[in-house]
């Protein structure tokens, strides 16, 4: 065999070995799931748009750019219905898609009448309803949304003993039960700031928080630190801006994602209000956002 035979052979070897090797790595990357809540996406949903009354499209066109499960934000009590649907319907179209539902923003606190009369008969009726939906559809978080600032520290304790029970109740079906902050939750009652105090006075065994790093900011406050404060608390995470991911350059996304340990992080969503160029681009562009992102995990710890 002559030296041009020779080097011929050796090159094809080495890009055969480059190509496998590429392939290899390829392969080995591991996908990440990525969350989302679907009020990100609601006027996709609206009457005249283009997903109206097609929740599955919308979940397979999502599912696409890379997100792999979702918070729904419609919740029917009255009806026992998601978007439209039934639970059985709701998991059955995710799992078309391909896609998982795993958490729900809903809920109910105490009323002004409840909260004075201290009588929760209605509220254990809806909360034993919206378990049993929520558990037909497969979900494993129910988030409680937010709720009006009480005016005193009793009143708060009223709530926080309210979502200690409901938190027992949802546990006893398998499913967790979240509280979600917006910015007025780090203003004070009586001196204290409304989420330490709802913090230390909830069962962390019945009770975790969903941290919403962008209202968290607004409310200035260092999610990070909060992540100290509270180890193990935050088990969800709304992952939010100005507008799409990234887009501000304000919130440090780096910092959140290399702290998930301390927070105790099982899974997060991102949430979108405002667009800079459409619903659709912006869904992506968060999506590749967090793809690319070195300081994000392929995954969390999964509620089981």
């Amino acid at each position: 065999m002559n030296f041009k035979s020779i080097l011929a052979l050796a090159t094809v070897a080495v890009v055969s070995f480059t190509s496998c090797t590429g392939a290899q790595a390829k392969e080995e990357t591991p996908a990440k799931e990525i969350g989302l809540q679907l009020y990100s996406v609601r006027d996709l949903m609206a009457p005249g748009a283009t997903y109206e009354n097609n929740l599955p499209a919308l979940l397979d066109t999502l599912g696409k750019m890379g997100y792999t499960h979702f918070e729904a934000a419609s919740y029917d009590a009255e009806n026992s219905k998601f978007y439209g649907m039934t639970p059985e319907e709701l998991k059955k179209a995710a799992e078309a898609a391909g896609v998982k539902i795993t958490s729900s923003h809903t809920g109910r606190t105490l009323n002004a009448d409840e909260l004075k009369s201290g009588d929760m008969t209605e509220m254990y009726k809806w909360w034993d309803k919206a378990i049993a939906d929520h558990k037909a559809a497969g979900i494993s978080y129910i988030v409680i949304a937010g709720m009006w600032p009480p005016a005193t520290l009793a009143d708060l304790q009223k709530q926080c003993d309210a979502l200690n029970e409901m938190g027992a109740r949802c546990a006893k079906e398998g499913i967790k039960l979240g509280y979600h902050n917006h910015s007025f939750e780090f203003n004070k009652i009586e001196d204290v700031p409304m989420l330490d105090y709802m913090i230390e006075h909830t069962d962390p065994a019945n009770v975790l928080f969903e941290l919403d790093v962008y209202w968290a900011m607004m409310g200035q406050a260092s999610p990070v630190d909060y992540f100290n404060k509270y180890p193990g608390r935050f088990k969800l995470l709304h992952i939010k801006d100005r507008r799409e991911i990234g887009q501000s350059g304000m919130v440090g996304f780096d910092a959140i994602f290399k702290n998930t340990d301390k927070a105790g992080v099982e899974n997060y969503y991102v949430e979108i209000e405002e667009y800079t160029d459409g619903i659709e681009k912006g869904a992506k562009e968060s999506a590749d956002y967090l793809i690319a992102a070195p300081f994000v995990k392929p995954a969390y710890s999964p509620a089981e």
